[in-house]
């Protein structure tokens, strides 16, 4: 049987046009990036298949042309998710991928273009499966804030950035959707479900992950987060690993979304 049919649930989340999806690149420094890709749709032709629309992702783009490994977390409104191992296959400009790419409702009325092609992935293998319950949002919430409490004075960077503002107000956000994403030892980019992920002072970020998969201490992260008003951030820096909590020092920060789709603002 198929990975992607063995899991309950699955398929109709990756079918769900507004379901929250991430997809994680590596850059050839081994740098991961990792954005929202709701596009991402199951394919009827070919067993375990996925592809997605070529927009707004510039620095994906970019690392896919260099390195095929990818992951991607997929999360429902329930707080039921999936965590994917996956190879990046080709670009296709013409044929059905494209057209249903096309003709879905997050294109067909977008005032900015249309797709430039359709990506092809094939999914390897089926990391992870969870679900997060409200009660656990919020106590992991709590616990980050109260990290962030003793680490806001003290980055760990000696290069830290000021976080704006305006991202600081989305990352305190307790109810968006938000993930961590690292370079496991294989090589391939991991995507972690962070929702406790918060501001600590002007140059970190801060989160409580428990039994979640984290990245080892020293390693280079990126971090996204998506809000139900389609608003996005990624940051991107060092983890600090403190027992079931870690701390970002955030080196860089990128915009998600239109007018300045993945252009630095920080």
């Amino acid at each position: 049987m198929a990975i992607l049919e063995k899991e309950p649930g699955l398929l109709e989340a990756l079918k769900g046009e507004i379901v929250p999806k991430f997809l994680a690149t590596r850059n050839p420094e081994g740098i991961p990036n990792v954005v929202p890709c709701v596009s991402i749709l199951p394919a009827d032709d070919q067993p375990d298949t996925l592809f997605f629309g070529n927009f707004l992702l510039r620095k994906s783009i970019r690392n896919l042309e260099a390195d095929k490994r990818v992951a991607i977390l997929v999360i429902t409104p329930q707080l039921n998710g999936w965590i994917l191992k996956a190879d990046f296959i080709e670009f296709q400009r013409t044929g059905a991928y494209v057209e249903r790419q096309m003709s879905g409702s997050l294109l067909r009325y977008n005032a900015y273009t249309g797709i430039r092609n359709a990506g092809v992935i094939h999914v390897t293998a089926l990391i992870r499966s969870f679900h997060i319950s409200k009660m656990e949002v919020a106590l992991e919430y709590g616990l980050a804030k109260l990290r962030s409490f003793s680490r806001a004075k003290n980055p760990q960077d000696p290069q830290p950035i000021i976080l704006p503002l305006p991202v600081r107000h989305e990352f305190a956000r307790m109810v968006a959707v938000k993930v961590l994403s690292w370079i496991e030892e294989d090589g391939y980019p991991l995507i972690s479900p962070a929702l406790s992920l918060q501001p600590a002072g002007k140059h970190a970020i801060v989160g409580w992950l428990g039994n979640k998969p984290s990245p080892p201490d020293g390693a280079q992260v990126a971090t996204n987060i998506l809000t139900f008003e389609a608003i996005s951030y990624q940051a991107k820096g060092s983890w600090r690993k403190m027992g079931h909590a870690g701390e970002i020092s955030v080196r860089e920060v990128f915009a998600g979304g239109p007018p300045y789709p993945g252009g630095r603002v920080a």
